[in-house]
């Protein structure tokens, strides 16, 4: 168990992901939360507003926006954008079952689905205004924080992966090495370097596992 569940918030978010996958998310009641994890309705409402946002939650976007908008002054903002990837790898690393659990939720109902792409699109727009922030002239803010969302996608879905065993920090340098390698045309002049690199083509003894 991770140090994030005993809490009143962690147990009720535990509890509702364990409903969702047996009922389904529309089938699940805020009551039936609050049973399961041995707690009140009342307590459930302290923490979340209505069980979507047991969901979407929105701690790591804050993370990443906080981190992003406080990194030093002296990074460029690929430099800032990868601390922040980082931070968020921190609060990911240690929750990596339960966020299996609420992709799982996500992929059973169209309307979490259109709200996963809602916030992806919010989380880029408050990226590029942080980086607006630090002085990036406003086009270039919005890029990087569409590189940025990007390449916490890409690497989010490999790391939920049932098979993957690499931590999330590890497959954003990855993801970024690999976007690096497609940017400078390596891709096509060694794609058997850029495989490596990016650990798609791990040794079989699991050496570079981690």
């Amino acid at each position: 168990m991770s140090r994030w569940q005993p809490n009143a918030r962690g147990r009720l978010r535990q509890a509702a992901f364990e409903l969702y996958g047996e009922h389904g998310f529309d089938q699940t009641t805020v009551a039936q939360i609050a049973e399961r994890a041995g707690l009140t309705e009342r307590t459930f409402y302290r923490h979340f507003t209505d069980k979507r946002e047991v969901v979407f939650s929105g701690e790591v976007h804050r993370v990443l926006v906080s981190t992003l908008a406080e990194a030093p002054a002296s990074m460029t903002a690929i430099e800032a954008v990868t601390a922040a990837l980082d931070a968020a790898a921190a609060v990911l690393d240690e929750r990596r079952d339960m966020t299996r659990r609420r992709q799982a939720v996500i992929a059973a109902n169209p309307s979490l689905q259109q709200r996963e792409q809602i916030k992806y699109a919010t989380l880029a727009a408050d990226l590029a205004e942080a980086l607006r922030g630090r002085g990036v002239e406003p086009s270039s803010a919005g890029l990087a924080a569409d590189v940025a969302v990007a390449v916490f996608r890409t690497a989010f879905e490999r790391w939920i992966d049932v098979g993957e065993q690499r931590d999330f920090g590890r497959l954003v340098r990855d993801t970024l090495d690999e976007l690096h390698a497609v940017v400078s045309g390596e891709t096509s002049r060694h794609p058997e370097r850029v495989a490596l690199r990016g650990g798609l083509d791990r040794p079989v003894d699991g050496a570079d596992d981690g």
